[in-house]
């Protein structure tokens, strides 16, 4: 074999290692990057809260809201167990807790499915920030004592969305919906605290006219 022939070979093999390595790096950061913290929610966060409450750490409720009480539970918890006392819920912490990263992934991804069907159900074709303040309502049903505290609770609570019963929830979802349903879960929350909303077009439902007016966006009036 010549020089040149195996100088070739080397530059072969090393791009080939080279490659295999960045693979694994990425593959590597992927996993190390579910991360839960003040502000997410989730299935994965009420996974959380549901251990640290069986072990004493939480006394909420699992909400599935990762709040001031459940950021000063894991604090606890991680004091405890010899972990970085910082609050959030990383690899570590989940380790310790007994969660594994890629179920709590599994679940955090499962959410946003499941609240991008809903959004597009029910504002395909609203403003963006329509679409993110109807994902928005949902978990403030999540949070308030009137409805279901998980997220399918509330999306499939019986007359609560039109949509079910009209067939537009099993409908393909819109792009948008998948980001708005991001959006919602990161905190955003367009429609200003509100539980309740309405296209006053189509309303046939008087008590709904009665509810506190909070915003208009697009053709939803928002109500708490």
């Amino acid at each position: 074999m010549s020089a040149l022939s195996k100088k070739r070979k080397w530059v072969l093999i090393s791009a080939v290692v080279l490659a295999a390595a960045s693979l694994l790096l990425c593959l590597s950061q992927r996993a190390d990057a579910v991360t839960y913290k003040k502000g997410s929610s989730g299935s994965a966060v009420t996974q959380i809260q549901t251990r640290l409450k069986s072990w004493g750490y939480y006394t909420g409720e699992a909400d599935g809201i990762y709040g001031s009480k459940t950021e000063a539970a894991v604090k606890k918890f991680q004091q405890n167990n010899g972990l970085t006392a910082d609050g959030m819920a990383g690899p570590a912490t989940l380790k310790a807790l007994g969660i594994q990263a890629g179920d709590a992934s599994s679940a955090q991804s499962g959410d946003i499915a499941l609240l991008a069907r809903l959004i597009s159900a029910e504002a395909r074709g609203e403003p963006y920030s329509g679409q993110v303040a109807v994902g928005a309502v949902v978990l403030n049903r999540m949070k308030h004592p009137s409805f279901p505290n998980t997220m399918s609770g509330v999306i499939y609570q019986s007359g609560a969305f039109s949509c079910m019963a009209d067939g537009q929830f099993n409908q393909p979802v819109a792009d948008s919906c998948y980001r708005a349903a991001r959006d919602a879960l990161n905190g955003w929350d367009p429609s200003g605290g509100a539980i309740y909303y309405f296209n006053p077009a189509t309303a046939t439902s008087k008590w709904i006219w009665s509810r506190p007016l909070l915003v208009v966006i697009g053709k939803h009036r928002f109500c708490s």
